[in-house]
């Protein structure tokens, strides 16, 4: 790919300041590599046997900043986010990507079964069955996102992983939401009142009861695909009735969805689903589901740029501190015994390093936005208890 096409990419992901000459290009190694390398040495060091894998903006890897050729050869696994485009998709998976965080699950699930189905060669066949389909925060573009009902729509198309975002309540509890607040464009107040950005809820600031009980995250505002008719998600119906909950579309923490996970093998093994056609393949899916959780988490460094074009970045920190959401996964994830089920990704590369340090055995996944995540500072004050 010539150097036009890299720096318009660059710009389109708002780097175009930081793109090298070409005389820095043959004498710098690239910085993807050099953070794979740097991230398996660290994590190696304390045990780990599974290598870290690299998660960038899917134009990453057509702009030449994520090599998947050269990754691949030091046994780095690449897996973009987060694009549903048909086009987008094939070219991804023509370009070797190893799997892919999309909204719409059911769309790249048939692309891979048609590019299975057409492939000729041994190697690739191999590859598309071992490719890694990951629902973007359960199945985003068909239902509401991080709630119950797009993880059961998850689970019924049977992909490989539920990718989800977590936060930390007040009570120390690892709750489940992409923003540090609750949003008013996807969440209302169970009793009506009004919601919106001046009294917004932060998770931090509240209980983990509190949020379940006062707001309904229901509203399709991502696409006109996106539906939240309660009878579409019968389990996510049924299990929000046994646990108490307002609605299927509160607020849940990680144990939840755990816990949400079980009863849905069940419901379909011996409960009310058991007669369903594909009631077998439901309950295998549940077996095998991974997740793929992300720390939600700003590196300090960028929550102060307010220049950063990612609007994201805009918003400082008002969260629990690294420390906090690494003890509340790993205590969530021990006490449901679902170590080899998950691995966690995030932005923030300091909880990267604390789960490579006390829990090596879970795989970690590192979200590359830009190369400003690159430099991130290696020290972290505390270390969770292992």
């Amino acid at each position: 790919m010539n150097r036009t096409i890299v720096v318009l990419n660059l710009l389109i992901m708002g780097l175009g300041t930081s793109v090298p000459s070409p005389a820095q290009t043959a004498t710098q190694e690239n910085p993807s590599l050099v953070l794979m390398r740097e991230a398996w040495k660290r994590a190696s060091a304390h045990g780990a046997t599974q290598k870290p894998v690299i998660s960038p903006n899917f134009p990453d890897v057509f702009g030449g900043l994520v090599p998947i050729e050269e990754l691949h050869r030091e046994g780095f696994r690449v897996l973009p986010g987060t694009t549903s485009d048909e086009r987008e998709l094939r070219a991804l998976i023509k370009a070797g990507a190893d799997g892919m965080i999309t909204d719409r699950p059911d769309v790249l699930k048939r692309i891979v079964a048609e590019e299975l189905s057409s492939a000729s060669d041994a190697e690739t066949k191999a590859s598309l069955k071992r490719f890694d389909i990951q629902g973007h925060r359960g199945a985003r573009g068909l239902r509401p996102e991080n709630t119950l009902p797009a993880y059961e729509q998850a689970l019924d198309l049977g992909i490989t992983t539920i990718e989800m975002d977590t936060g930390v309540t007040s009570d120390k509890v690892s709750s489940v939401w992409h923003d540090q607040f609750l949003n008013p464009r996807s969440c209302r107040r169970v009793d009506g009142s009004q919601y919106g950005k001046e009294n917004q809820v932060y998770f931090y600031d509240v209980r983990m009861a509190d949020l379940q009980k006062d707001f309904i995250c229901d509203k399709t505002y991502f696409s006109p695909e996106q539906k939240n008719d309660r009878s579409l998600s019968p389990v996510a119906v049924a299990f929000s009735k046994q646990e108490g909950m307002p609605d299927p579309y509160s607020p849940v923490s990680l144990d939840q969805v755990f816990r949400f996970v079980r009863f849905y093998r069940e419901y379909y093994r011996s409960g009310r689903g058991s007669r369903h056609p594909e009631a077998n393949s439901r309950v295998s899916s549940a077996q095998r589901i991974r997740f793929n959780i992300e720390t939600k988490l700003i590196p300090d460094f960028l929550s102060k740029d307010s220049s950063h074009p990612t609007s994201v970045y805009r918003t400082a920190n008002h969260t629990a501190a690294p420390l906090d959401f690494v003890e509340a996964i790993l205590r969530t994830i021990r006490n449901n015994k679902m170590e080899k089920r998950c691995e966690i990704e995030s932005f923030d590369f300091r909880t990267l390093r604390l789960i490579e340090e006390v829990a090596p055995e879970i795989p970690t996944y590192y979200l590359t936005g830009n190369r400003q995540l690159f430099p991130q500072p290696t020290a972290v004050s505390d270390r969770p208890r292992k």
